[in-house]
């Protein structure tokens, strides 16, 4: 199958199948440990921080700026309301959708109020994480068939990479507590890797909103870097940073920055 011949709309499906699949991976490794190292767990949320920041400019924002050049020196304007109107975006979900965050007490779920058991707010939380992810690679294949110098196919390929690595800490992220809850291991996995299955969706959306809308396309690419910067300063790094291993979880995060970005300059 020659994958750059397919229908950018299948290519973000199929690179999303990717990311979710190392989701999956990282959730599985509940059938290996009952418990996980905290130092470890905190180290992979800030690696996953670490990626997300990166590819928000190298693989989102630099683009939007540069496929704005024609405004001239107002070529930011695009890139700035995108950007903001994806954090309000996931805000405003995360004030009503019914989530709780890692490690945190049922007392502190947060949206509306609900009876809905911890596992059901995990997966939730979980999920808004990869809400964006999706859309920042489906957006990112779709840019790659607009033709434009800005967006290839190989940046797009660097980036369902680099979200599907950090996919596999946030995997192990929901697995391995609710195990250490008590729940089977069975049911563990399933919780974990069931809040990936969003990215084929969110990808497929982005992908066929630029494909068929290219003037939306700055815009598109800086809401998901805006929605994943959201993610990752409101939820990500604070989780990795509450059990006292700060250091270690920003260590985490310096190098999946570096990561993220050797893979797009490397490859994009």
């Amino acid at each position: 199958m020659d994958f750059a011949a397919l229908n950018p709309i299948t290519q973000a499906f199929l690179a999303c199948l990717f990311t979710w699949g190392m989701t999956a991976l990282g959730a599985a490794l509940v059938f290996l440990t009952k418990d996980f190292s905290k130092k470890m767990l905190d180290v992979m949320l800030g690696f996953a921080a670490g990626v997300m920041i990166a590819a928000s400019y190298w693989s989102l924002l630099a683009p939007a700026i540069d496929m704005s050049e024609h405004l001239g020196h107002w070529s930011f304007v695009p890139a700035a309301i995108g950007f903001m109107l994806g954090a309000v975006f996931l805000r405003v979900i995360d004030m009503y959708l019914p989530h709780l965050h890692l490690n945190a007490p049922m007392s502190e779920a947060e949206g509306v109020h609900t009876n809905w058991q911890r596992s059901t707010l995990l997966v939730i939380a979980i999920t808004l994480h990869n809400i964006p992810e999706g859309l920042a690679v489906g957006v990112a294949f779709g840019a790659a068939a607009s033709g434009l110098e800005s967006a290839s196919l190989a940046g797009a390929i660097a980036l369902a990479i680099g979200i599907g690595i950090q996919n596999f800490p946030e995997g192990t992220a929901v697995s391995v507590p609710l195990r250490r809850d008590g729940m089977s291991r069975a049911k563990a996995f399933w919780y974990g890797q069931l809040s990936g299955m969003v990215e084929p969706v969110s990808a497929v959306i982005g992908a066929a909103a630029v494909y068929f809308a290219r003037p939306i396309l700055p815009y598109a690419l800086a809401f998901a870097a805006g929605a994943m910067i959201f993610v990752s300063v409101e939820e990500v790094i604070p989780e990795s940073q509450s059990s006292g291993n700060g250091d270690l979880a920003t260590m985490g995060l310096m190098l999946g920055f570096t990561v993220m970005m050797t893979l797009d300059v490397a490859l994009g």
